[in-house]
């Protein structure tokens, strides 16, 4: 079997990365580390060592000039010492079938480089966005998740919803245009959708929807289903008693360590 080494990348105003790999090692990841971004372009580390790579959630530089913007420019332009960008680091992460988690400022930034949608296939060319949420505000609250079956996403493989908290300001989906919108959902993008909590059906409703994303949208995957990207924090519930309803016994979605274990159990198996 496989060990499966997990790297989660911090820095620059990452936040949330000690829950982050704490949450993969409960998912059975034999190694996690935490590596600042710096030590990565030193040379220190190096994406060759891991098969899962993450970016967790925070607020990259400040959300100065919007959300993870100033970190996409950092990993686009960023070499390490042999000279070699280190985008090309994360394409050749992902040619030899490692899987990437961005969480909330982490989904931010996977739009950003443009390794999500990766309509066509094609890596690092920007067609989605997120932007500030329609209530204009700081959204902190639990939603329900419903996990779109169709998608080939590996990391929500198996389940049909979630309940996780969101905790951001810019989370709405901005699509180049409307044929780019009708093509996340028609070619099995859309992983996971905000969904009403009685019916688990897909809605537009605040605050069911805390940002007003079209389609519903709280999570996209790339066209292989190796990359998930979503807003909400699955490292936020890890354990049951993370839930606030949990001593009311209304518990009906499993944590979200299983996003992890699913990814842990996918490597193991490669």
């Amino acid at each position: 079997m496989v060990s499966v080494h997990t790297i989660v990348v911090t820095g620059f105003g990452t936040n949330s990365h000690v829950e982050t790999a704490h949450t993969a090692r409960l998912a059975g990841s034999d190694r996690v580390d935490i590596i600042h971004f710096a030590d990565l372009a030193a040379g220190m580390a190096t994406l060759d060592d891991y098969q899962f790579l993450i970016f967790p959630g925070g607020f990259l530089d400040g959300d100065d000039l919007g959300a993870a913007q100033a970190a996409a420019v950092r990993w686009r332009f960023a070499k390490d010492p042999q000279g070699t960008p280190l985008y090309e680091h994360l394409s050749r992460f992902l040619d030899r079938g490692g899987l990437i988690l961005g969480i909330c400022n982490g989904f931010q930034l996977l739009v950003k480089l443009g390794i999500l949608p990766s309509l066509n296939n094609e890596l690092f060319s920007r067609t989605v966005s997120l932007g500030h949420n329609d209530s204009a505000r700081f959204e902190d609250r639990w939603v329900t998740l419903r996990v779109n079956k169709e998608s080939p996403c590996v990391f929500t493989k198996g389940f049909d919803r979630f309940a996780m908290p969101v905790r951001h300001g810019e989370g709405k989906i901005v699509c180049r245009s409307e044929d780019v919108l009708q093509r996340l959902w028609k070619e099995g993008h859309v992983a996971l959708q905000y969904a009403d909590p009685k019916t688990l059906l897909p809605t537009d409703a605040y605050p069911a929807n805390p940002n007003g994303s079209p389609l519903s949208i709280a999570g996209l995957t790339n066209p292989n289903g190796h990359v998930l990207g979503l807003m909400p924090h699955p490292e936020a519930f890890h354990h049951v008693t993370n839930h606030p309803r949990w001593t009311a016994g209304e518990l009906d979605s499993p944590p979200g360590t299983m996003l992890f274990s699913n990814a842990v159990r996918f490597l193991k198996a490669c």
